[in-house]
């Protein structure tokens, strides 16, 4: 079996359930929807014009700069723990592995509604403050940005870890032990040879991470409610509510478009200096 013969299972794959999609909801974008659902294909630029509404406009951007602190501060908690790992828990590695891939053994959804259970007014946290003495009545945790910050981390943290670690576990670890003999300090050899070296593992990373932070509309439903509406969110209200499905498609793939302009950059900004620079 040559090439080709590998090679058409997972083109068919792809084509069915990957471009065929993408080509149908690119072509719904230029369609007009029906009052009471539907749609009628053709063309109507419209569409994307609706989304530089400000309100839009306001949701697209609180959607990435969510995304992108979330994608930050994942990488602040998963490299620490990554490179403990593979450097400082030799012994407890393979268990250390095991802990931080237990939560994809159970769904999005329950693990979205475990920190409903643990910020509501009479939930975990609160119970934890009034105990300590911190506040005398429950504090409102639930429904904020900070929430769905909180959830989004906890869900997307091994998205950054992983890739990390198998970045960090190629590491040759002469060559900081070369870098300490020629005078360079702990601070001064992580800087300067560990993260430049694990760079293809923190581009890896944040973009697992920034890309369904970006379209996430569970976390924020569930922990953000009304106050905090992405444009996963939005998409899904256009489909499911609206019945907007024009405007729907729209938003979706000025969407990809976005995130696809955003993580090139990302990659040809940050990515290609640091390789260049090693």
């Amino acid at each position: 079996m040559g090439l080709a013969g590998l090679l058409t299972p997972v083109t068919i794959w792809l084509g069915l359930f990957f471009l065929i999609p993408l080509l149908l909801i690119l072509a719904y974008s230029f369609g007009t929807s029906n009052v009471y659902g539907g749609i009628t294909l053709g063309f109507n630029p419209g569409n994307y014009l609706r989304v530089f509404d400000p309100l839009y406009l306001e949701i697209i951007g609180r959607t990435f700069v969510i995304a992108a602190i979330n994608t930050l501060i994942c990488l602040a908690l998963g490299y620490p723990l990554a490179y403990f790992i593979v450097f400082k828990g030799r012994r407890w590695r393979n268990v250390l592995i095991l802990l931080v891939m237990v939560p994809f053994w159970t769904s999005l959804l329950i693990r979205a509604y475990a920190w409903v259970v643990i910020l509501s007014g009479n939930g975990i946290a609160n119970k934890a403050l009034q105990f300590f003495g911190v506040t005398d009545e429950p504090l409102d945790l639930i429904f904020t940005t900070q929430a769905v910050m909180m959830g989004m981390v906890y869900s997307y943290l091994p998205f950054m870890v992983l890739p990390l670690y198998a970045a960090l576990e190629k590491f040759d670890t002469r060559l900081k032990e070369a870098a300490q003999d020629l005078g360079a300090s702990r601070w001064h050899t992580f800087w300067r040879v560990t993260f430049p070296l694990s760079m293809p593992g923190v581009i890896a990373g944040s973009i697992l991470v920034f890309i369904p932070s970006a379209g996430e509309f569970v976390i924020p439903d569930l922990l953000g409610g009304s106050r905090t509406v992405m444009t996963g969110n939005l998409i899904q209200n256009q489909f499911l509510q609206a019945r907007d499905w024009a405007f729907g498609s729209a938003l979706s793939v000025m969407l990809a478009v976005l995130l696809l302009g955003a993580i090139m950059f990302y990659i040809r900004r940050v990515g290609t200096d640091k390789l260049e620079g090693m």
